[in-house]
C-alpha cells in the first residue's frame, strides 16, 4: 500500500483527492516509524527478559543449595559457623542480583520495595572525625552584591576503616545565600560514592572484601571483630556491601577472564 501511494502522480489528481493521498502518505510514514520503534522496543525487552531470567536462575540455585544445607541429610552435621557461611553467601548473591536488576529499565510498574535498613547516624562518638569541607566553585552572588553569606551546611558521616584503625569521614557542604535575598543558594555538589547514601567508604568496602575473600574471614566473624570496637555492623549489612562490590567488579572479572583465556 505505501508503495502504491508513492507511485501516484499527484499533479494528475484533483485537489481534494491530492489532499487525501498526501494524508494517507503521512499516515503510512507514521505507521512505518511506529513499527520500527516497536521492533526496537521488543528487542530491548527480550534482552531484559533474558537478564532477569539469568538472575532468577542464579537465586533459585542458591535457594536450592541453602534448602539442602538446612534440611538435607547433612544439615545435622553442619556447625553454626558453616550455617552462617551458607546464609551470608546467599545474602551477598541476593544483593548483587538486586543491584543488577536495578540497572534494567522495566516497562511495567514494579512492586514497592521494602525500604533499605541502613545504619545511619549511629557511629560511635569515640571514633576520630576527619572533616572534609567542600566549598562551591564560586560564592560570588549572581546579583553583583559581593560574596554570599554562609547560612548552613549539610553534614554526612561515612564509616572509613584503615588497618587497625577505624575512623569517621565527615563531609561538610556549606550553603551560601545572597544577604539581600535577591538570588538563590550556592552549594558544592555532593561527591559520588560507590554506595550512594550508604555508610561505608570505599576503603571500608575494600577492607571487608579482602578480609572475606583473601583472608578467609567470613562476614559474621568480621561483625564480631568490629563489635569489639563498638561498631554494630550486622552480618547482613556486610553481605549487602559485598553484593554491591560483586556487581561493580563483575566487568573487571570478565575482562581478566577473557585475558586469561587468550
Amino acid at each position: 500500500m505505501p508503495d502504491a501511494l508513492e507511485s501516484l502522480d499527484l499533479d494528475a489528481l484533483p485537489a481534494e483527492v491530492r489532499a487525501v493521498v498526501l494524508a494517507a502518505r503521512q499516515d503510512a510514514s507514521n505507521l512505518t516509524s511506529q513499527f520500527a520503534e516497536l521492533e526496537e522496543s521488543n528487542a530491548a525487552l527480550a534482552t531484559q527478559n533474558a537478564e532477569l531470567e539469568a538472575i532468577n536462575a542464579r537465586l533459585e540455585h542458591f535457594v536450592k543449595e541453602l534448602h539442602q544445607l538446612v534440611y538435607g541429610k547433612r544439615s545435622e552435621k553442619l556447625s553454626p559457623d558453616e550455617r552462617q557461611l551458607a546464609f551470608e553467601d546467599l545474602e551477598v548473591a541476593t544483593v548483587e542480583a538486586e543491584a543488577q536488576s536495578e540497572t534494567i529499565e522495566m516497562t511495567k510498574p514494579r512492586k514497592k520495595r521494602k525500604p533499605v535498613q541502613r545504619n545511619l547516624g549511629n557511629l560511635p562518638d569515640h571514633l576520630e572525625r576527619i572533616e572534609q569541607v567542600i566549598e562551591p566553585a564560586s560564592i560570588t552572588c549572581p546579583c553583583g552584591c559581593g560574596e554570599m553569606v554562609r547560612i548552613g551546611e549539610d553534614r554526612t558521616e561515612r564509616l572509613d576503616i584503615v588497618p587497625a584503625q577505624a575512623r569517621v569521614i565527615v563531609t561538610i557542604r556549606p550553603k551560601y545565600a545572597c544577604p539581600n535575598k535577591d538570588a538563590g543558594v550556592a552549594q558544592a555538589p555532593a561527591p559520588v560514592h560507590l554506595i550512594e547514601g550508604g555508610l561505608p567508604t570505599e576503603g571500608t568496602l575494600a577492607q571487608v572484601a579482602v578480609s572475606k575473600y583473601a583472608d578467609h574471614c567470613p562476614l559474621f566473624r568480621q561483625a564480631q571483630i568490629y563489635a569489639r570496637s563498638g561498631l554494630d555492623l550486622h552480618r547482613s549489612t556486610l553481605a549487602g556491601w559485598m553484593g554491591r562490590i560483586s556487581f561493580h567488579l563483575a566487568p573487571v572479572v570478565d575482562h581478566l577472564f577473557k585475558d586469561l583465556k587468550s
